[in-house]
């Protein structure tokens, strides 16, 4: 057996080379990580804050590619797209930690799925109109679209700088209205010609118009959250009356109008209820028991019932307003669920658990109390979550994944 002997100069020279070579590609793969995650802080926060990406359930890099390019468009800059991707996928791979509880069961249902042309624009709040296009607000590009879902065509409308609607709906003559939540307005704009007109707040404090509705006469209600106010609009006359809830910072948020037209609108601030007299507009608080609960949405079925989301508490309830009664049901995915969107279809009532990733559909049977639930895809991906939901004529749903994009029609089969 040979022993080679190594004078020390040698071997102080050798452990050098290994280790410059070590620190080299330490060195090489720190700046790679560093200029990845200053590119992502500077890219992705222009649109939406880092606990969207942090808080995700993760992708592999061929997901985040397809995820980011349904937000922003990098293609001119490959080099910096690149970086993006492998920072976003080396540090954020594919988990489980808010994955929801799925419940299977006979219903079936059908996605169709379209992506808005302006990318970034946070797609949300889509309602069919009377001739069955399909509008939706595009918050972050202060804009608002039509998707004819026949042919698939799109056309996107600007909005008054600063508009940043928060939500559309379809009024009298075809026009769609929609909340300026950022420049303290609401407008309605003609389709045939894209002219807007814009009826301001009367008061100064009414600083965020949120969402809207309009009931049997023609007359829009709308709230505005953190201004904690309730609206009422004449078109007619361009008048507006404000009302300030009963409670300081009850966040008036969801709204609804019952068979009789009167407007219940959800708290996501307190524990209650709001019911509205269309006549008189004095509010009426219903306490709901929790004192944490918070409210996001609600919808009311043919029978009265009030149905909304707790979505602090991840429960679904119902009010029914005869009685006075309160009941809840835990959503499958527990206390983070955070349910968020709701409507009733045919008295099923549909909602979504926005604190899962991927934020699932669910469907819940009065009749029976059961459960079932399904992941929302965005393309090839699952990411998002829905802000709001609302019936078709057909009994179909129409819901959003505004991360992605996209509107999405849910073609409800009958078990």
């Amino acid at each position: 057996m040979r022993f080679i002997h190594f004078k020390l100069p040698i071997v102080k020279a050798f452990c050098l080379i290994v280790f410059s070579q070590h620190s080299i590609a330490e060195l090489t793969q720190n700046q790679h990580h560093t200029e990845g995650k200053v590119l992502v802080e500077q890219i992705c926060t222009a649109c939406h804050g880092l606990n969207q990406i942090t808080r995700s359930s993760g992708y592999t890099l061929s997901d985040w590619k397809s995820l980011t390019r349904t937000m922003i468009d990098l293609t001119a800059q490959p080099e910096i797209e690149q970086k993006v991707f492998s920072y976003l996928a080396t540090n954020y791979p594919p988990n489980t930690k808010r994955a929801p509880t799925l419940i299977a069961g006979d219903v079936k249902i059908e996605f169709t799925e379209w992506q808005t042309p302006t990318l970034g624009q946070r797609s949300r709040d889509p309602i069919e109109a009377p001739d069955g296009m399909i509008w939706w607000a595009g918050q972050r590009k202060n804009l608002i679209g039509s998707i004819n879902p026949t042919t698939g065509k799109m056309r996107e409308y600007s909005l008054p700088p600063n508009s940043m609607p928060h939500s559309v709906t379809v009024g009298p003559n075809s026009h769609i209205w929609y909340t300026g939540n950022k420049n303290s307005s609401v407008g309605k704009v003609d389709p045939d010609t894209g002219e807007v007109k814009v009826f301001n707040m009367p008061n100064p404090n009414a600083k965020d118009p949120h969402t809207a509705v309009f009931d049997a006469n023609g007359i829009l209600w709308f709230t505005a959250q953190h201004s904690n106010f309730i609206g009422r609009l004449n078109p007619n006359t361009g008048d507006i009356k404000l009302v300030t809830l009963p409670r300081p910072k009850s966040k008036p948020y969801g709204i609804k109008i019952d068979a009789k037209g009167n407007p219940w609108v959800a708290c996501n601030g307190n524990n209650c209820l709001i019911k509205v007299d269309q006549n008189t507009m004095q509010l009426t608080e219903v306490l709901l028991p929790n004192s944490a609960t918070r409210v996001r949405r609600l919808d009311i079925a043919s029978d009265g019932t009030i149905w909304y989301v707790n979505s602090s508490q991840g429960k679904l309830g119902r009010y029914n307003p005869t009685t006075d009664n309160i009941k809840e049901w835990p959503t499958p995915s527990g206390k983070k669920s955070h349910p968020y969107a709701i409507a009733v279809v045919d008295d099923i009532v549909w909602f979504n658990e926005s604190g899962m990733r991927p934020d699932p559909l669910v469907r819940f049977d009065p009749k029976t109390e059961t459960f079932q639930s399904w992941p929302i895809p965005s393309g090839d991906v699952y990411a998002g979550i829905i802000r709001h939901m609302r019936p078709t004529r057909d009994g179909d749903l129409l819901i959003h994944q505004s991360s992605t994009n996209r509107i999405i029609r849910v073609k409800i089969q009958s078990p």
